[in-house]
């Protein structure tokens, strides 16, 4: 008997993209919390620009409010958001067509989150795995109000330009769901205005930190894209291997070893095991030199774009204001658009 494969809709959509770019539009984003690393570049950026390249219109959120989701104050606020910014432009977001915006500067954004919160009930949210996950990730003895409603929020950013794809991880699906389930709730209630978006899942590898954790900014097991060679190689010197000289690619046996393989390889943009196997019985100090040459290499022009970034901040500034102003005249459109579908127009 013949049986038939069950569509893939994660595929589907790409090939949909492929087809008919300029029918989609992308909210993403970060927090600015510090520098951006080559896990948030193999993770998200760089499908950003592959995206934009493609012809589909990108928003980038740089979430300054969503800093104090889990921080008490936000620190150095100023310099990350301008960080960040430059850490876009130098991977090859290009913001003559990309919108780069921050929370902060968009106030009728934030005003669509009063409206969402009726949408949606209080066990609907105290139930979302993702908030749940984040809550304990966050070590603190009492979270605040914005992490409870971290997901409407994010509803906001992602509704008020009308997005209709998200790129996401995994973990982030029931946040979209949120997502899905505001715009469909606000159609239904009031009128047809916000499209229900989908989720174009990343198939991006996860990549470990230095010390066989999960790559974190706060945790000093990152390497950053502003990072130096010099610093660069002192962070892959101190990385976690192990005793057996011979190098493999094994994710599931030898996970700190295979993971300073998968980011040679992603450097060098070839198969993990064929780069394992160049490295043979070499050892822990041969994988340390053949990563540190790639990441080196591979960074070398987006640490070049960032300097002439950095040295103009008049430059920087203006592709922030330009941005801080295409959104708020969008999201302007879409609030006056809410309040007429919820008869508050004057």
């Amino acid at each position: 008997m013949q049986t038939t494969q069950a569509p893939d809709p994660y595929r589907d959509l790409e090939e949909r993209v492929a087809a008919e770019p300029g029918a989609f539009r992308i909210l993403t984003g970060d927090r600015p919390t510090g520098a951006l690393h080559l896990g948030h570049y193999f993770g998200t950026l760089a499908n950003r620009v592959r995206l934009q390249r493609a012809g589909v219109e990108l928003f980038v959120l740089v979430a300054d409010y969503q800093v104090l989701t889990d921080r008490d104050v936000a620190e150095r606020m100023s310099e990350h958001v301008e960080g960040l910014v430059a850490d876009y432009l130098a991977i090859g977001i290009d913001p003559s067509t990309a919108t780069i915006f921050r929370h902060s500067a968009v106030p009728a954004l934030n005003q669509l989150m009063l409206p969402f919160l009726s949408l949606v009930t209080v066990g609907e949210l105290s139930r979302n795995p993702t908030v749940k996950d984040e809550i304990a990730a966050s070590r603190q003895a009492s979270v605040s109000g914005l992490m409870f409603t971290y997901p409407v929020h994010q509803a906001a950013d992602i509704l008020f330009c009308k997005s209709n794809l998200v790129p996401v991880g995994a973990d982030q699906l029931p946040h979209l769901e949120v997502t899905r389930t505001i715009a469909r709730r606000f159609n239904e209630r009031y009128a047809p205005v916000f499209p229900v978006p989908d989720a174009l899942l990343s198939a991006a590898p996860t990549l470990l930190g230095t010390d066989g954790r999960k790559m974190s900014k706060s945790r000093g097991n990152a390497i950053a894209l502003s990072a130096s060679p010099d610093e660069t190689a002192r962070l892959i010197r101190r990385a976690v291997t192990d005793a057996d000289r011979h190098i493999e690619y094994a994710p599931d046996t030898r996970p700190e070893v295979s993971n300073l393989v998968l980011l040679a390889a992603l450097c060098q943009g070839r198969d993990p095991r064929e780069v394992a196997a160049e490295i043979g019985d070499g050892g822990a100090a041969a994988l340390k030199r053949a990563v540190t040459e790639s990441v080196n290499e591979f960074l070398r022009p987006i640490r070049a774009r960032r300097a002439e970034v950095m040295a103009d901040r008049g430059h920087l500034r203006r592709v922030l204001a330009e941005g801080n102003e295409r959104a708020t005249a969008i999201a302007g459109r879409t609030l006056d658009e809410v309040r007429e579908a919820m008869a508050m127009a004057m």
